[in-house]
């Protein structure tokens, strides 16, 4: 072969893997890669509540809703209602081993496998809504949250507050402590526990049993959220006396629980939307049922419910009793311990300046 004809046809040779090369380097550009700001992640998110229920089920789904938005549909989140996919209580479960990549639910659900969970949800005579977020987001809660947590391979944000519940219904009125003996009651947490000790008997159930087990007499009693869900469910013709104040839950706080291998393949944008879309909504939440609990229990009354308050001698020795079933729960478990010694300290904090002057613009102009 001539000379220029061997240099011709190595200048063939070399275009052609130029070309190859340069259709392997589009391919690879035009693919995602992991990571990238241009992958699409389509997760499922298990929840506690029925579906679009009031308030908690409705947050649910406007968190999906955000994260849609402000990702540009680069991360989907399909909601599934209680007993869709899993079971109303099994939520932290399925997060934990990868069934579904997130949850929403109240964290005293999972006490048995979390003991200290309940701290993180409601306690009796305990924080409210500004209280825990306060603990949470500035006082060192959230990184106690994560470290109970992350053992079982899940992360916890805050994503919803019921703000001070209702004390619940009862198909008897509720005049002596001796009354909360032999009581059937659906309550759950450390409220429930509190009934125990006061001779009752804790009936657990989800949101869509409640009302067939009042009307059916299966429970003598129940506690859900407030009027707002309460009056959605029909607890009001399912049992005659409606009590405040929640003495057993003076907030509930709600969380999202996402799997943290998941959690790990996101971009830092999309965790950063994550955080804030649950953010949002934790914020959201608490006015929502801050409006329609008072709109809720203006109808209640007016279609002739009959509202009462607890006896001031029912409501101290219920405080005496939650003290000892508190304590008593937190020292069992070492996290729960930790968890409790924080809050508690922080709560003192946190109501010494209540106390000095929030309490008394309440007083003042009440």
């Amino acid at each position: 072969m001539k000379r220029r004809d061997i240099l011709a046809a190595a200048g063939v040779g070399l275009a052609a893997t130029a070309l190859a090369g340069c259709k392997e380097d589009a391919k690879s550009a035009a693919a995602p890669q992991e990571g990238s700001s241009s992958q699409t992640f389509n997760w499922k998110m298990v929840t506690s509540w029925p579906k679009n229920f009031p308030g908690v089920g409705v947050g649910a789904e406007r968190f999906a809703r955000l994260v849609d938005e402000m990702s540009n549909g680069r991360l989907k989140v399909k909601v599934y209602a209680a007993g869709e996919l899993v079971p109303a209580l099994e939520v932290f479960d399925a997060v934990s081993r990868g069934t579904a990549e997130m949850g929403h639910g109240a964290p005293y659900y999972w006490k048995g496998k979390v003991p200290a969970a309940q701290f993180f949800c409601a306690s009796p005579f305990g924080p409210n809504a500004q209280e825990m977020n306060a603990w949470l987001h500035r006082g060192g809660g959230q990184q106690l949250w994560e470290e109970v947590y992350k053992p079982f391979g899940v992360l916890p944000m805050a994503c919803g507050n019921t703000g001070v519940q209702t004390a619940g219904w009862f198909n008897k009125e509720m005049n002596s402590v001796d009354d909360f003996k032999g009581l059937k009651m659906r309550t759950p947490g450390l409220g429930g526990e509190v009934l125990t000790k006061m001779g009752g008997t804790v009936v657990n159930m989800p949101a869509g049993e409640i009302f067939t087990a009042m009307q059916t007499g299966a429970i003598d009693a129940t506690e859900w959220i407030g009027p707002y869900n309460d009056l959605a469910l029909g607890l009001h013709k399912a049992a005659k006396y409606y009590y405040t104040p929640g003495w057993q839950e003076p907030s509930v706080l709600f969380e999202l629980d996402v799997n943290i291998k998941a959690w790990e393949t996101l971009p830092a944008d999309l965790q950063a939307i994550v955080r804030a879309a649950a953010r949002d909504v934790n914020g959201d939440m608490l006015d929502d049922y801050n409006a329609k609990n008072m709109e809720a229990m203006e109808q209640l009354k007016a279609d002739g419910v009959e509202v009462r308050r607890l006896p001031d001698e029912v409501l101290a020795r219920l405080k005496e009793v939650a003290a000892e079933v508190v304590d008593a729960s937190a020292a069992a478990d070492p996290a729960a311990s930790k968890v409790w010694e924080h809050q508690k300290a922080y709560l003192k904090r946190l109501y010494e300046y209540a106390e000095s002057n929030e309490k008394d613009i309440y007083n003042i102009r009440g």
